[in-house]
């Protein structure tokens, strides 16, 4: 992606302001009234001491006093009132990208969760949308105000006395060459420093998910000792940029210093040449005064810009990602589903992979009729679960196609699709919810007797032992449950959705023999209805289809029943003989 600039890149935030926006800016000029009244105020100092040498009265004195206060009061109100109106626009284009990119996230397809660490997504969405949050209520609006402020003020030091002015302008140089080189050094090193953040939360995020792993092999100093050479890189950056400011700050810190000091030695010789009254000195080193907030501002506010505009790019560089699985302009429906699934030449291969290698899936001919349950089986990576993908678009065919009841998938909407086709996965993934929501995942308004049948089907009757039943939270990942039970929720879940078409993709894995019978024997029943669709690895589960499908070099090379395939293919026969159905891992 190109590099674009700061301005082009900070302004990806303007659609997220929506009708905030009015309110931000009113918040800007209200920062600028609040800089105003402050820059007056040496201005009425400087009528106050010129007044009293020339003609001192009491009232005068009062007037002037009262005059002060009520533009310290102004001021103190400005900024209340800034604060106030500036709070709720950062907070509104923070949400509203939150949950932009959550629906982008939801939207992209799984080749693009392949490749993106976990890490980087969370650090993008939290980290640094609440950064950004941050910056344009206080860093942007402050940013302005500040710039406009140092502004009007070297227009008021001119107006003092051009020689007092062109001091300070020549002095301040320095710190703006210094500036643009300040900008390129300092936002190279804000963006590795939070991709190097991402990498950390990463790094966190399978430590502790793996931590099972980690004490079980007693590998937990060994990853202890990544996540502190990764943690050092960051530090080492961290302090780079932290060097790169304590530089500028050299220079904004150093400049105005040495001005004032020539500033004065010009203002005793203006005031005694008769160009320069006492009033209008004491009111340019008033005005230096109040300026050197904004100058010195200058160097935090804009690191907080660069920050800004590096958490911009790693936001949009997801946003801007390219959707390659998405819905067909015109919408086909199914209107009395029969479950028919057809493969016609499906071809798939992954994007990573070698120009030279054949696709993965390699022109796959199968026809399920319905209520027809098929098993399909190959050596291990044979591209078994790959194909069981593609039903549900979770990746697209790259050549070929696939339909349902003579329409192509393509040509559903996903919501159609997803509701015509449930998939048990052999990794059992849970949320961190209720029993209950997680097997009517994909049929919410399923009935109490639904979820029960369901249940029974799966063998999962150890949830009315829960402390809440059904109602239970199983917590992340659902963790506190055994591999086995995870794996009865997830067929579970499948069940409830009720489907025409059933993909299961070795859904009995985590299964001991026991439990696998009865589980076998319920799902006998549910599919003699069902169109499915099962991988297997066991021949337990290959008895449980009407047909077999084998799937070699790409392709289905044999399909019949179980019997067939034994007598007339010598691939068939290698591939049962490798199944063991006796070691069964008892959980």
């Amino acid at each position: 992606m190109q590099e674009k600039g700061l301005l082009a890149t900070l302004a990806r935030l303007i659609p997220y302001a929506g009708k905030t926006l009015p309110r931000l800016m009113l918040g800007v000029l209200v920062g600028i009234a609040a800089h105003m009244f402050a820059l007056a105020l040496p201005q009425v100092l400087r009528d106050l001491v010129n007044g009293l040498g020339e003609n001192p009265s009491v009232d005068f004195l009062i007037g002037s006093v009262a005059l002060f206060l009520f533009l310290g009061a102004s001021e103190a109100v400005l900024v209340l009132l800034r604060r106030w109106l500036v709070l709720e626009p950062g907070t509104q284009v923070e949400a509203r990208m939150r949950n932009h990119l959550y629906e982008k996230l939801e939207t992209l397809p799984v080749s693009f969760h392949d490749q993106w660490p976990s890490g980087q997504l969370l650090s993008r969405s939290v980290q640094d949308l609440g950064l950004l949050r941050r910056w344009i209520s206080f860093g942007f609006v402050l940013l302005i105000a500040n710039v406009v402020m140092i502004a009007v003020g070297l227009v008021i030091l001119f107006n003092t006395h051009w020689m007092l002015g062109t001091i300070l302008l020549i002095s301040s140089l320095p710190f703006w060459l210094r500036g643009f080189n300040y900008q390129r050094e300092y936002g190279l090193a804000s963006r590795q420093s939070q991709d190097q953040a991402g990498d950390l939360a990463t790094s966190v995020e399978e430590s502790v998910h793996g931590i099972r792993v980690l004490k079980a092999f007693g590998r937990g100093e060994q990853a202890a000792g990544l996540f502190a050479s990764e943690a050092k890189e960051l530090r080492m950056t961290e302090l780079r940029k932290a060097r790169l400011n304590s530089n500028l700050w050299l220079f904004i810190i150093l400049l105005p210093e040495l001005s004032i000091g020539l500033s004065l030695l010009a203002g005793v010789y203006l005031i005694s040449s008769g160009e320069l009254t006492l009033g209008g000195l004491v009111s340019y080193f008033a005005t230096v005064m109040v300026l050197r907030w904004p100058i010195e501002s200058l160097g935090f506010l804009l690191a907080f810009t660069l920050d800004a505009k590096a958490a911009v790019q790693r936001f949009v560089e997801v946003i801007d990602k390219p959707v390659d699985i998405a819905e067909a302009a015109s919408i086909r429906e199914i209107e009395n589903p029969q479950g028919k699934l057809e493969f016609k030449n499906v071809h798939f291969r992954y994007p990573d992979a070698p120009t030279n290698q054949r696709d993965l899936i390699d022109g796959v001919d199968l026809v399920i009729q319905p209520g027809q349950s098929v098993a399909l089986i190959g050596i291990t990576g044979s591209g078994k679960s790959t194909l069981t993908a593609l039903t549900t678009r979770l990746y697209d065919v790259t050549d070929g196609s696939i339909e349902i009841d003579g329409v192509d998938i393509k040509n559903l909407s996903f919501g159609d699709l997803r509701s015509q086709i449930a998939m048990a996965f052999e990794d059992a993934t849970l949320f961190s919810a209720s029993v209950r929501d997680n097997v009517l995942l994909g049929r919410p308004d399923a009935s109490e007797e639904d979820l029960h049948q369901a249940l029974e089907i799966a063998q999962a009757a150890f949830v009315y032992d829960l402390p809440e039943g059904v109602e239970t939270t199983i917590g992340e990942e659902g963790m506190s449950l055994s591999g086995g039970q995870r794996q009865r929720l997830a067929l579970a879940r499948a069940v409830a959705a009720k489907p025409s078409i059933l993909v299961m993709d070795d859904p009995l894995s985590a299964l001991d023999v026991d439990t696998e019978a009865l589980v076998e024997q319920a799902l006998r029943q549910v599919l003699k209805g069902t169109t499915a669709l099962i991988v297997a690895h066991r021949p337990s589960t290959v008895m449980l289809a009407d047909k077999v499908a084998l799937l070699q070099d790409g392709k289905i090379t044999a399909f019949g029943t179980h019997s067939e395939l034994l007598k007339s293919s010598e691939h068939y026969r290698y591939v049962i003989s490798s199944f063991d159905s006796e070691k069964q891992v008892i959980i």
